[in-house]
């Protein structure tokens, strides 16, 4: 058993890509550590054998003796509970992660949403040094892409701009989007769904796209084609006075993007 449990870890650690420091900075445990279980020589902790079947993201139940769909559902639980508190008590919400990384450390899921409520200016050097461990070892695409644009803005708060236009340039450029395709090839309520929360990020986007086109003109001396920016940007958030929101995806409308309308109205009184 102890041989079966040292060869699956050094597998998985080589097919994720990964020096043996690196799952052991996020296991909060030594490389020499790793490095005898790999040997053959110790066993995992026990406390640690959910830590290696999240961080891996393995069904391997019999290996390390855990069930990871309850790994999974205990991580999905403490994700809800963050979010709960994530847009009105941020250091509630990070008291959440950071006690899911206690029990999960180096969790993919959890380190995402601890960067979603660290305080940029700050905690910027957590930030990063959290986001670069995601773009090496994150099973998901789509978590190693979000850490590279949470290190850019990280880098942009501390005036570092080409560490940020370099962490930009490992994000490809995409034309099309996974919802956009799921709501113009499928019917029923799996493209309704797509539709709609496609629909209200291409029209938030769109308006931040403005305004910042906007303010680029202004910084050039386009003042009159700036305004037009502005004036295109408070047309779209108008538009969606009449829209719906639907309760199950959405708390509010695009109609209600305060920030941005404060924004824009500021910027055509300049």
């Amino acid at each position: 058993m102890k041989q079966h449990i040292g060869e699956n870890i050094k597998r998985l650690r080589t097919q994720k890509g990964i020096m043996q420091e690196t799952l052991a900075e996020h296991l909060h445990i030594s490389a020499a550590a790793v490095s005898k279980w790999e040997r053959n020589e110790t066993l995992p902790d026990v406390a640690l054998i959910p830590a290696v079947a999240s961080y891996f993201a393995v069904t391997i139940d019999e290996l390390f003796s855990y069930d990871i769909y309850e790994i999974e559902k205990e991580i999905d639980a403490i994700v809800a509970e963050h979010c709960k508190h994530r847009d009105n008590d941020k250091e509630k919400a990070e008291r959440v992660i950071r006690e899911g990384l206690k029990k999960y450390p180096g969790n993919d899921i959890l380190l995402n949403c601890l960067l979603y409520v660290l305080d940029v200016d700050n905690q910027n050097n957590e930030i990063i040094d959290t986001a670069r461990k995601l773009t090496v070892s994150a099973n998901s695409l789509e978590v190693r892409l979000d850490a590279f644009r949470i290190m850019a803005e990280a880098y942009i708060a501390q005036g570092k701009f080409s560490e940020a236009k370099q962490a930009l340039e490992n994000i490809p450029e995409i034309y099309f989007t996974k919802l956009e395709l799921i709501a113009t090839l499928l019917d029923g309520e799996e493209g309704y769904e797509a539709a709609q929360k496609q629909k209200n990020i291409s029209a938030e986007k769109l308006i931040n796209m403005l305004i910042v086109t906007g303010k680029r003109l202004r910084e050039m001396g386009e003042e009159q084609k700036a305004r037009t920016q502005f004036k295109i940007a408070k047309k779209v958030i108008d538009a969606f006075e009449d829209d719906f929101t639907e309760a199950r995806w959405f708390k509010s409308t695009i109609y209600d993007l305060k920030e941005q309308r404060e924004m824009i109205e500021m910027l055509l009184n300049h």
